[in-house]
């Protein structure tokens, strides 16, 4: 009896969300680019004063979903101190997912993907660009817009290999060393981290 109620249970919802599927946030219309509701607001309380700006008047209206897939694919890729790619159209991005290398193209489904220390490839034509990056998200939208946020990130070619080299000896002796929880813990951050540095030269 139970199991056919779940079974039953289980068809009724499969019906009733194709019938109300879920739009990703991209297939919704664009944003407006002021409030309303605090212009409205505003003018009853100050009406001879032009409301002041709010940062949804400083963004731009969100991309449509196009019918096909485009060419090539946006990327916008930030720090918190720098925008190192902004609405850049490559070919492809490779990012360092913590469940493992990631290709993105143009039409890729919609993703959220958590990034550790390695290395991010960005194809565009020939040429390939490469950033070591630290940690951070990558945002995978369905209208072929790709946002990656880092927490820090260098480019490959401007890294010291014998400074890699000396701090991967130096955390890997805290290592062995380490009498507590913590100090393992940092000496294996710092192990990993600089492992995976070596590895963005060598790779």
């Amino acid at each position: 009896m139970f199991r056919r109620a779940t079974g039953l249970l289980a068809r009724r919802l499969m019906s009733s969300s194709g019938s109300r599927a879920r739009p990703y946030s991209t297939d919704l219309p664009a944003a407006p680019t002021e409030d309303s509701t605090f212009v409205e607001a505003w003018k009853k309380v100050i009406p001879n004063i032009e409301p002041p700006k709010t940062p949804l008047s400083f963004m731009k209206p969100r991309p449509a979903t196009p019918s096909s897939i485009p060419s090539k694919l946006t990327v916008n890729f930030v720090l918190p101190y720098a925008s190192e790619l902004s609405t850049k159209e490559v070919d492809m991005v490779i990012i360092p997912a913590t469940t493992g290398q990631m290709g993105v193209l143009p039409g890729h489904v919609a993703t959220i993907a958590e990034l550790k220390p390695g290395v991010l490839s960005v194809h565009e034509g020939n040429e390939v660009k490469k950033y070591f990056i630290s940690s951070g998200f990558a945002f995978i939208h369905a209208n072929s817009y790709a946002d990656i946020v880092a927490i820090e990130a260098v480019p490959v070619d401007q890294i010291d290999p014998s400074l890699v080299q000396k701090g991967l000896a130096e955390f890997t002796q805290k290592l062995s060393s380490a009498s507590t929880d913590l100090e393992k813990a940092e000496a294996q951050i710092g192990v990993g981290v600089h492992s995976a540095l070596n590895s963005a030269l060598t790779g």
